[in-house]
């Protein structure tokens, strides 16, 4: 049992493949003690949770701790293989778009919409359908290089979540007791940035509504001058 403890540890596995590899691997079996090869399991799988329910969860860590110290002891591993790893989060992927894409606008405007539905709140027209078609015009007239025509698309999506958020706020205003107010109050305060944002505008940007602590850095690579960095606080993170 403590053999299948210290193998489940170091592999990481759960009792199920545990138990499968151990009877088809012979240097698992000579780990636990068994002199000869087994063609199936000594015990049932479930001891080995109730193994791990008598033992307890400060002796199981003890003997893990006494393995790896007779390991080192025996120099099986290095004291260096133990060392804490510190993984550089910068690389991992963010949901973000630039300050002054079309796509922001879009999900802000459906971001609104939604919370005032939740809110009880009932708006003047979602744009629902007219913003989604400006939307596929802008990325279409963008990608053919018809940039007159891009535009006046994207001056309809800044008409469009202008009018939701004034709609919004003058039902909002006074109006306390809504369901989820303080919410869409949060919200709205993150939209009304969005299509006022520039492309050489300094200064902190919306990059996603639902992640507003992501910031814009400058780490002078030669390869890439700019990154996102997303600084996780408590109270930044909040749910929409």
């Amino acid at each position: 049992m403590a053999g299948l403890a210290i193998l489940k540890h170091i592999y990481d596995l759960s009792d199920e493949v545990l138990c499968e590899r151990w009877v088809e691997n012979p240097y698992y079996q000579f780990f636990c003690g068994e002199e000869f090869f087994q063609h199936r399991m000594v015990f049932d799988r479930t001891s080995l949770t109730r193994w791990r329910q008598r033992t307890g969860e400060e002796k199981l860590q003890a003997l893990l701790q006494e393995s790896l110290a007779v390991a080192t002891g025996t120099e099986a591993i290095r004291p260096s293989d133990l060392n804490r790893v510190i993984i550089d989060t910068t690389v991992q992927p963010k949901n973000v778009m630039f300050p002054t894409d079309a796509r922001l606008l879009n999900r802000a405007r459906e971001i609104l919409v939604r919370l005032a539905r939740r809110s009880g709140i009932k708006l003047r027209q979602s744009y629902a359908r007219v913003g989604k078609f400006a939307l596929i015009k802008h990325q279409r007239y963008a990608h053919a290089k018809q940039f007159k025509r891009a535009n006046r698309a994207l001056k309809k999506l800044k008409t469009y979540l202008g009018r939701v958020i004034r709609d919004i706020g003058r039902k909002l205003c006074g109006n306390a007791a809504l369901l989820g107010g303080i919410v869409l109050e949060r919200m709205l305060a993150r939209a009304r940035r969005v299509p006022e944002q520039k492309q050489h505008q300094r200064g902190p940007k919306v990059y996603s509504l639902h992640a507003p602590e992501v910031d814009c850095i400058g780490k002078g690579k030669a390869h890439r001058p700019y990154e996102l960095m997303a600084w996780t606080t408590p109270a930044l993170s909040g749910n929409i």
